[in-house]
């Protein structure tokens, strides 16, 4: 028989962690072990011991659970800045006594609480047919022309976010000073049971309404236009 030595057995380290972690109380009574383990540092050359590096884990999760509630305190703080500037634009909005007043109450809310000094109310030219006179800026009548370049801005959607290019900002905000480089605008479909035309909120900040920003605010702000639209309808 031979005398050569069995070779040495090593144990996988999954195994190991695995036994540890169905023997949490293997280190009572052992706390002199836990000192002389010696793991490596997270950030330099060398090792340090299980308990300098579990201070060192625990202050990382502190730190970066103190990251998380600061973001997540600043977003609260954003979207309830966020509601209450619509709360108040649409408190004005629904004090409107006519359609103009609308269309101006809209402008000045959204120049003065969402620094968007470019509105426009294109409505269907059915909605004037009763009026006694034309609209007022910054309300239009929906033209063919300006209609079609509305439908290629929204590209088949119910609201969309886009560059605005100068000869588009002319001809869809023909009442409003033309910047002198592209903005940017949101614009919205205006409908209640019926198509009531759209709304354009338009900024010269061309990073103000970016392709990637998610509409649910102007859908919203569009929904309640449209009703009030209809809602303020003249009397025979």
């Amino acid at each position: 028989m031979s005398d050569a030595p069995e070779p040495r057995k090593t144990l996988d380290p999954d195994q190991v962690a695995f036994w540890l972690a169905r023997h949490p109380d293997f280190f009572v009574g052992r706390e002199g072990l836990l000192q002389q383990l010696k793991v490596p540092h997270p950030h330099i050359d060398g090792a340090v011991s299980l308990l300098e590096r579990l201070v060192l884990d625990l202050r990382t999760r502190a730190e970066s659970a103190e990251s998380r509630l600061d973001h997540l305190l600043v977003t609260a703080r954003h979207t309830d800045a966020q509601y209450r500037r619509l709360r108040d634009t649409l408190l004005a909005l629904v004090e409107a006594p006519d359609r103009d007043a609308l269309a101006q109450a809209l402008a000045t809310q959204m120049s003065e609480r969402f620094a968007t000094p470019a509105v426009a109310l294109w409505c269907a030219p059915e909605l004037s047919h009763q009026e006694a006179a034309p609209p007022q800026p910054p309300r239009q009548v929906l033209t063919h022309h300006a209609g079609a370049r509305l439908a290629a801005l929204l590209d088949g959607r119910t609201s969309r976010c886009a560059k605005l290019g100068l000869s588009d900002w002319k001809c869809l905000l023909p009442h409003a000073p033309v910047p002198q480089k592209p903005g940017s605008c949101a614009v919205t479909r205006l409908a209640a049971g019926e198509a009531l035309g759209y709304m354009v909120l338009a900024s010269p900040d061309p990073e103000q309404y970016r392709a990637s920003m998610d509409t649910q605010f102007t859908e919203y702000l569009g929904d309640v236009v449209a009703r009030l639209l209809v809602r303020l309808a003249p009397h025979e």
